[in-house]
Order: C-alpha cells, then structure tokens, then sequence
C-alpha cells in the first residue's frame, strides 16, 4: 500500500507540481528510503500507522551516518510535503512531521564576484575565435545579466527573446515564468551569436544555446566553462554556475536596487530566499565602516 501512494506522489511532483527531474528523484530517493526502513525495522505496512517516533528514529539513524544537517533537513522536508499531500487526498487524518523541527543550519553566505572581477570576466578573459568561444563567452554573459539558474538557461530557446522589449522570458523552478530585462548589448551580442549559429552545418533553430556540434547544451558542458573561466578571475573556493547568480543578485543590492524587485529578478518564491543577500550587504558595510571611520 505504501508503495502505491508513493508512486501516486511522485506522479503528483511531475506532472502536476512540474517539478524539476534532480528535485523528483531527491524526493523519491528520500521517500524510498523511509520506506525501505520501515519495512526492515518497524515492518510497518501501512502509513496511517506512521508515528513522529518513526520518523524520529530514522532520522537519527540517519544521523549516525554523519549526515549533515542540510542533509537531514532535505529528508525532513520530503516526508512533510509527502505527508501534506496524503492530508489531501484524505489517505491520513494526521501529518506526525508537525511534531518534529528541522535542525538549525550555520548561516551560509553566497560567494559572489566582486565588479572589478566580474568586469574581468566579461572584458578581459580569453575565449577561443571559434564558435565554441562565442558559446563559452555568451554563458557567461547571460548568466551575470539575468542571474538565471544552470538549469534555466540550457532551457532558453530562441523564442524567449524579447528583442522589441528588451527582456528575456525565463522558465523558472515550478514551471512559473518571470521576465528579466537585458541591456541593447546584451542583445546584440545574443543576435551576433545567432547569425555564427545559422552558419553551422547542423544547428537546433529552438533552444538559443548550441555546442559547436549543433547539439543543446548540457548541465557539465555549463558547468565546465564557467568554472574554467573563474579560474582567471578570483580565488573563491566555489567557482560554479551559481556564483555568477549571486554575483548579479548582489551587485544590485549594493547598488541599490529594491529586495523585493530582486526577489522577482531571480524568480524566488519567498521573501525569505532572497534576504540571505542583505547579509553580504551588511558586511559590506562593516568593511567601509571600518576602513574610513576613524573609531572603526
């Protein structure tokens, strides 16, 4: 029984939630877990007989393993949403979840680039005179202007290309849509890059991205490049796809722009996910305080 109102979940998650296929299979992997030990260590059949206690013990045999608190956190939160949605289709009366809390995690700032660094990047690093260069440099290029995510911009087609509005339409997490303008550079660079891909061989006309093959872009192929290419710029110990997100989320903090204008920019849901960036700001200004004040 339990294995048939998983499998219901997970359907739920894809084609109804639209979730993305790395978020289905952490739930899936969690769910099947839970399962698994349930079955060994309390053979418990049924989920309606499932307890916080439960829940409690195989966290903290979870936990015996070393696992971090993210890491536990991430299952705890599978078995709520599992849960909610059995409340919902009124398979159980009770989520046992309310009774437990999700560990306190260290506070974790974004790594981002610093403008003289991220000016760097876009001027002065070299890329190859070929297509694939044009490629490499446009990842890089798109990433800082918009602050997508990895996975949004290797859905980008050519349709998503405002150019009259100077604004590119962006299929974010949830399949919810959000619009992020871009500069006349931008775009110009974007159109250059277009006429170089008509002139492939063989090149896909739908997605905006193309290796030198004529195939779509791929998560490694991304991440690659923009770790090779953040090799010349800075010394952070992170060098991925999502440095250059919290590089252009905040350099427009610091110069002013509105959180809640930011929040929608990244396609945030909550308020919440965005705030970690005022924390840089703060330090920020901890740093000026203390280099320019004479009590500082």
């Amino acid at each position: 029984m339990l294995k048939t109102q998983l499998g219901s979940f997970i359907r739920f998650l894809k084609y109804e939630k639209r979730y993305s296929p790395r978020t289905v299979v952490a739930y899936e992997t969690d769910l099947t877990q839970f399962q698994e030990f349930l079955d060994h260590t309390f053979e418990v059949g049924d989920i309606k007989s499932v307890t916080h206690y439960h829940v409690r013990t195989w966290l903290a045999e979870a936990n015996s393993g070393n696992s971090a608190a993210r890491t536990l956190n991430r299952k705890l939160s599978s078995l709520n949403s599992f849960f909610k949605y059995l409340q919902a289709q009124r398979v159980v009366a009770k989520n046992p979840l309310k009774k437990l809390h999700a560990r306190r995690l260290p506070e974790r700032l974004p790594l981002h680039l610093k403008i003289k660094e991220a000016k760097y990047l876009l001027e002065e690093v070299p890329f190859t005179d070929d297509f694939k260069g044009a490629t490499d440099r446009l990842i890089c290029e798109l990433l800082y202007a918009t602050g997508m995510r990895r996975s949004e911009l290797l859905q980008l087609t050519e349709k998503d290309v405002e150019w009259g509005l100077h604004q590119i339409r962006v299929l974010g997490k949830g399949n919810k849509e959000r619009l992020v303008p871009v500069s006349a550079t931008m775009l110009d660079c974007i159109r250059t890059y277009l006429a170089a891909k008509r002139q492939l061989p063989v090149h896909d006309d739908t997605l905006l991205l193309n290796t030198e093959t004529g195939r779509p872009l791929y998560a490694m192929y991304v991440y690659r490049v923009v770790t090779g290419a953040l090799c010349n710029v800075t010394t952070l110990h992170k060098r991925s796809p999502h440095v250059l997100r919290h590089t252009f989320a905040t350099h427009l903090l610091n110069e002013g722009a509105n959180i809640q204008a930011i929040k929608e920019l990244l396609g945030h849901s909550s308020l919440a996910a965005t705030q970690i960036y005022t924390h840089n700001d703060i330090s920020r200004l901890k740093e000026i305080h203390q280099l320019n004040h004479p009590l500082g």
